[in-house]
């Protein structure tokens, strides 16, 4: 037996499992096919959103506030400013759909958050070109989360804690046999007591197959703007953002650099995300359609952005069938753990499920009311 466990993909959630996993234990191993926070996987595109006010299922809650605090003590850990504090706006039309949907949402898990009318809106945050039934919900304790640094003092953080990191070894196969999981690699093996598998879009690769069935790699396009005056946009002025008007909808995060905005589409209606069948050859280059989409909606929301996009990429994640992640081992016999399937919306949540899958993998502790995440739930389909 080489090891208790190994995290097979050292990406956004991998990473903190296997930081998780290193508190816990001294005989951990996280292979990763690159190197940790390289720039072709869902990690890249330097931030992204931190929200408490969640839009979707209320089981969620908790395991953002327990995402929240062991942010911070990455942060504490490591010495890296990773979460930085903006505040969040959620923008749509007062008693439609998005704005009632998030407010019952918060009426149900109690998530602190405010109400602003239109005018209180433009008051406070000028830069949105505003509807006149436009309001916000505000997310008190809402952020912007620095990725490729997260990812880093993660890893950094494991094998200071005694991990074993095996960087540029990609997983070719994994195997369960009477004795552990036998992990390959080219021409080497190891053997595990368990295994959890968190390689994001590559994860199908290593799936039995009815996983495979409701799941599918998606390619997600990020995009960015120069501001006319970037001190309108930076992190004291200009909150984390997240907006819907009928068939446009768009999220962001201000000027961490103090110039560059990211302002992407996002949602189904916007067609973010889009099948792509290798997430080795992810299209980096936005289509026309996708310039002038995004062109036209910053156009719209944004006249302190200069409309051309400045920078722009797009990355592969895995997305499941009901776009709700898979965490948990593949059966009750199983030794091997699943941490993947986030569909695009797994990061700020990284730490909370990199808590759950390194506690569970590592038979620590088992986590109640995440039915909804469990791979079980594909299994009788």
């Amino acid at each position: 037996m080489d090891a208790k466990l190994a995290v097979i993909g050292l990406g956004s959630i991998g990473s903190m499992a296997l930081w998780q996993a290193s508190r816990l234990s001294d005989s951990v191993v996280g292979f990763e096919a690159a190197t940790p926070a390289h720039g072709r996987s869902a990690v890249g595109g330097d931030t992204r959103l931190f929200r408490m006010i969640y839009l979707g299922r209320p089981e969620y809650y908790p395991i953002i506030e327990r995402s929240r605090g062991l942010w911070a003590e990455l942060e504490a850990e490591t010495g890296q400013d990773i979460l930085t504090r903006t505040g969040g706006l959620s923008i749509g039309t007062a008693n439609g759909n998005y704005i009632n949907s998030l407010l019952e949402t918060t009426r149900v898990n109690g998530a602190e958050h405010s109400v602003l009318s239109r005018e209180e809106l433009a008051e406070r945050y000028p830069q949105h070109n505003l509807r006149p039934d436009d309001c916000a919900v505000y997310d008190p304790r809402a952020g912007v989360l620095r990725t490729d640094r997260a990812v880093s003092a993660a890893v950094a953080a494991a094998q200071a804690n005694g991990a074993t990191v095996l960087q540029n070894t990609p997983v070719d196969s994994i195997t369960e046999t009477e004795h552990g999981v036998v992990v390959t690699s080219g021409a080497r093996t190891w053997t595990f007591e368990k295994v959890i598998i968190a390689s994001g879009g590559w994860s199908r690769r290593l799936m039995p197959d009815h996983l495979k069935a409701v799941t599918e790699t998606h390619r997600i396009v990020l995009t960015w703007f120069i501001a006319q005056d970037g001190t309108q946009f930076s992190p004291e002025n200009f909150p984390a953002f997240s907006r819907w008007y009928e068939d446009r909808s768009m999220y962001g995060a201000p000027a961490v650099d103090g110039v560059t905005v990211k302002a992407s589409v996002d949602g189904p209606l916007a067609g973010r995300a889009r099948a792509t069948p290798d997430p080795d050859a992810v299209p980096r280059e936005l289509t026309r359609e996708e310039i002038e989409k995004v062109t036209e909606i910053v156009t719209d929301f944004f006249p302190g952005l200069i409309p051309t996009i400045a920078r722009s990429d797009a990355f592969p994640d895995l997305f499941t069938e009901d776009r709700h992640p898979l965490v948990g081992w593949l059966d009750e016999h199983s030794r091997i753990y699943c941490a993947t399937g986030f569909s695009g919306k797994g990061f700020k949540m990284a730490t909370g499920y990199g808590h759950i899958a390194a506690h569970e993998a590592l038979g620590k502790q088992t986590i109640d009311g995440l039915d909804f995440v469990r791979p079980d739930r594909f299994k009788t389909r």
